[in-house]
């Protein structure tokens, strides 16, 4: 990845009745997991994943996590996920997400990680990441 042109991703999810609510409307707290959908296949995309990282001893916490909602996601809809990585610092990495129904704004979203090691200390970006910076 270079600074500054990093790509946007996109993937797909059909909403399954387990993430409605009694009118059928997605929970509100599950476009967290979606954003989550979206930085793993993001990350999968370019070549690597959470797991090869962790077994690296590098570990991504969450420690921002903003949500804002525009229309209800329904039962059985078809969504689509959109992940840009937005900014990269030494040692946090921060991602935009859209969801979207078709070509409707369903949610955008803000997820900043920081990069830890296995004992919870703040520790830079892996270099793969910060390769091209």
């Amino acid at each position: 990845m270079h600074k500054n042109t990093y790509p946007e991703h996109e993937v797909q999810v059909r909403i399954r009745y387990q993430e409605t609510d009694k009118m059928s409307i997605v929970y509100h707290g599950n476009y967290f997991t979606f954003f989550e959908i979206g930085r793993t296949e993001y990350l999968r995309n370019c070549g690597y994943t959470y797991r090869k990282m962790e077994e690296e001893g590098v570990f991504a916490v969450v420690v921002k996590a903003e949500c804002s909602y525009h229309k209800a996601a329904m039962y059985d809809d078809l969504i689509t996920i959109k992940t840009t990585i937005k900014r990269i610092t030494r040692v946090k990495i921060e991602y935009g997400h859209q969801v979207l129904r078709g070509n409707e704004l369903l949610a955008t979203g803000h997820i900043t990680l920081a990069f830890v090691d296995a004992e919870g200390k703040l520790r830079p970006a892996p270099d793969w990441i910060r390769a091209e910076e």
